[in-house]
């Protein structure tokens, strides 16, 4: 099946978000006063995948090795611009006052960075005369064919590899150090802006990023979850909101006492 795109500035895909961003991306959004999320993933590591566990390497390649107690863990760290409403970046005409210096996701979308979610025009937010026929092809089956997006996936993914242990050191020197089991939720950090932005400048400049000794907790708002992890030597943290929470916490799942 080919679908056709083109961008007709309705200004719906630019609203309530966690866009993801590079390390060099997430700097420069936090220097023009945005604000930049940590979202934090762990995935259980006893042993190597095999190569042709195509989801397990896609995996592997954009985290970083850490133990959990016992448990030999990945670690997904996500650096998201974060904003409720509109795009601090959208004008009232619905153009953007950062064209040029977009971050690539957004010059991605309405394609999918990631390989194995397959791109489904009903879920996107754009109207259905973004879609028409009459539009530039974007993709022919599964297969991204228009040349400047497909570029811009391949870089986002390059980024995401070149990044992973930058972004393990901006943890280490930020006292961040709990991640979501994968597939339940995400944890959530806020720095402070002009903490983050030392704090990826150090670890972007220092070269010197190591996955050696990095200990992580791996948390859930789920008891079951936290007990299963617990009894094969992690470091379970059972999520409960607080008043002054080090962290928030997005469960895909309800929350269990």
């Amino acid at each position: 099946m080919d679908i056709n795109f083109e961008c007709t500035m309705c200004g719906k895909c630019c609203q309530n978000l966690k866009l993801p961003l590079s390390v060099d991306e997430a700097l420069a959004w936090l220097e023009r006063g945005g604000d930049v999320q940590f979202l934090c993933e762990a995935v259980p590591w006893p042993d190597e995948p095999p190569a042709d566990n195509l989801q397990a390497q896609h995996k592997r390649r954009r985290s970083f090795a850490a133990s959990s107690g016992e448990l030999p863990v990945r670690v997904v760290v996500v650096l998201a611009a974060s904003f409720d409403g509109p795009c601090p970046n959208l004008q009232a005409n619905m153009s953007c006052a950062v064209y040029e210096q977009r971050p690539t996701v957004c010059r991605i979308y309405p394609a999918e960075i990631n390989p194995f979610i397959e791109l489904k025009p009903e879920q996107k937010e754009c109207p259905p005369e973004a879609w028409t026929p009459d539009k530039p092809l974007l993709m022919s089956g599964l297969r991204v064919v228009d040349a400047t997006t497909y570029e811009l996936i391949a870089k986002s993914r390059a980024a995401d590899v070149s990044d992973a242990l930058t972004k393990a050191r901006a943890c280490l020197d930020l006292g961040i150090d709990a991640a979501a089991l994968a597939n339940e939720g995400l944890v959530v950090y806020s720095p402070p802006g002009a903490l983050t932005i030392a704090a990826l400048k150090r670890a972007r400049d220092s070269g010197d990023a190591s996955e050696d000794g990095l200990q992580w907790k791996v948390v859930s708002n789920r008891r079951e979850t936290v007990d299963t992890l617990t009894s094969i030597g992690a470091a379970g943290v059972h999520y409960v909101k607080t008043d002054a929470p080090a962290f928030d916490y997005l469960g895909f799942f309800p929350a269990s006492p």
